[in-house]
């Protein structure tokens, strides 16, 4: 066999999860659901941590013959002792915890600008509810679980970004500032991992365009009507490829940078945009 074949063998098997065991925050949403059912038909044992716990279960049906190995674990990821309980049952029920993807986030109709609401009127409760949801719930998660990784020596950490932390976007500035934050601190915690406890240790993040999602689907298209907003509009004429991404869309650098395919990459945030942060708008 040539040393070709051998490493495209290599890579084949790099995108076999079989035996490995992925927690995933926010499993239950449309981005998380939808990673959470591609890594259960690649081999993975995959974790649903969800505070949505109906939402959870539908997704556990929508796994079919891959449903044993899928479990949902309850969890609030602003509460330590909740996160704690999730990882001890994550142990029990898969014996180890070999990724994690913290997917949990979103933002607040009450901390987004309008005609109506001026950014000097945005309540501090609101701000401070997005903030914490999208940083504190990407940190607390890798607290606990990048723990396990450490006392293991190895695993993999994937943080979800956005195109607002390349270049903030008009009326969610909480939402922004937060998703900033999530890609220093992913950069920040790439390093402190490989120097402080493993080399094995990988932490990168994806950075999503437009998709439509419950987050802002009715940002993009009239609620009523179906079609595009002003504001949906705009997105596209400044997206190269001239369409809003699917969740599907996702799953090659997901599964990519999960894998030993992507071993000697850490700290880096990938944009999944389709040219957006490429295009200068002429």
């Amino acid at each position: 066999m040539s040393d070709n074949a051998t490493g495209l063998g290599k890579i084949a098997q790099a995108f076999d999860f079989s035996g490995r065991t992925v927690a995933i925050t926010g499993g239950a949403g449309i981005l998380g659901s939808a990673i959470a059912c591609a890594l259960a038909e690649c081999g993975a044992n995959v974790a649903i941590l969800d505070v949505k716990l109906d939402a959870g279960q539908a997704l556990l049906e929508r796994t079919g013959k891959q449903a044993a190995r899928a479990a949902l674990f309850p969890v609030d990821v602003l509460q330590m002792e909740s996160l704690r309980e999730a990882a001890s049952k994550v142990l029990e029920r898969f014996g180890a915890a070999d990724c994690l993807i913290n997917a949990a986030g979103g933002n607040r109709p009450q901390a987004t600008t309008g005609a109506d609401t001026k950014f000097f009127d945005l309540p501090a409760e609101a701000l401070r509810w997005v903030f914490d949801l999208n940083i504190l719930g990407t940190i607390l998660p890798c607290q606990v679980f990048g723990k396990i990784m450490a006392e293991k020596g190895g695993g993999v950490v994937l943080n979800i970004s956005s195109m607002n932390a390349f270049r903030p976007l008009t009326r969610i500035p909480a939402y922004s500032a937060a998703k900033a934050g999530v890609s220093n601190f992913t950069q920040w915690l790439a390093v402190h991992m490989a120097q402080e406890y493993s080399p094995r240790i990988r932490v990168n993040a994806i950075a999503p365009g437009f998709f439509l999602t419950d987050q802002n689907r009715f940002l993009l298209q009239n609620r009523k009507t179906g079609e595009l907003t002003e504001r949906g509009k705009q997105i596209l004429a400044h997206t190269p490829m001239g369409r809003f991404g699917n969740p599907e869309d996702l799953f090659g650098a997901v599964l990519w940078l999960l894998s030993p395919a992507s071993e000697f990459v850490t700290g880096t945030i990938v944009p999944i945009d389709g040219g957006f942060s490429a295009y200068s708008g002429v």
